[in-house]
């Protein structure tokens, strides 16, 4: 039998990703999940100064922020500039590693900076694999919301979320110009 280079390495990486499709799902969030996701959004603004939770305050009486996600998806009391949108957490083992929010539409904001997906891994659930994984399943959920074309967006210099980005097909439409906060931003397209 011929052996070919880097042929166990493949398998053993497709078997990895299989393994990992596996392990993680999407799905809303629920009563119980109260403590492990305060602790994931106080983590996430002290790491990145990025919302976990969208429209999120620690203050927020969690029953009022769940309704508050279930009227957002149904298009309902949507504060100014949003649209409906579907937040999802990503779980592995029980763990809250990430989360995915789907915009059902783009208003102009979103279709210049902030697309139709939004997403992010806690800190410690880095470079497994899992934000991959997050988008390639929000695409899924995308399609099944009738967005057929997909607009997804990262910052010019998070090469982390680029290639996340294009290895579930993104192709590069721009780099723009934002103002806040001042950068760049890349405009990619899948489907």
């Amino acid at each position: 039998m011929r052996h070919w280079p880097g042929r166990n390495s493949l398998e053993g990486a497709e078997r990895a990703g299989l393994a990992l499709r596996l392990m993680l799902r999407l799905r809303p969030l629920r009563p119980a999940d109260e403590a492990a996701f305060r602790a994931a959004h106080a983590e996430l603004q002290a790491t990145d100064d990025f919302p976990f939770g969208i429209g999120f305050s620690p203050e927020l009486p969690w029953e009022v922020y769940l309704k508050a996600r279930r009227d957002h998806q149904a298009g309902a009391f949507l504060p100014e500039r949003f649209v409906p949108n579907t937040f999802l957490i990503a779980e592995v083992d029980g763990a809250i590693v990430g989360r995915i929010s789907i915009r059902h539409e783009l208003n102009d904001f979103l279709l210049r900076e902030g697309g139709h997906i939004g997403y992010c891994v806690r800190p410690a659930y880095r470079r497994r694999g899992y934000a991959t994984e997050i988008l390639r399943q929000g695409l899924i959920v995308a399609r099944s919301l009738g967005i057929d074309r997909v607009l997804v967006t990262c910052d010019d210099d998070n090469q982390g979320s680029s290639a996340v980005i294009e290895a579930c097909g993104g192709q590069l439409d721009s780099v723009v110009d934002i103002s806040h906060p001042p950068g760049k931003l890349r405009r990619y397209w899948i489907g």
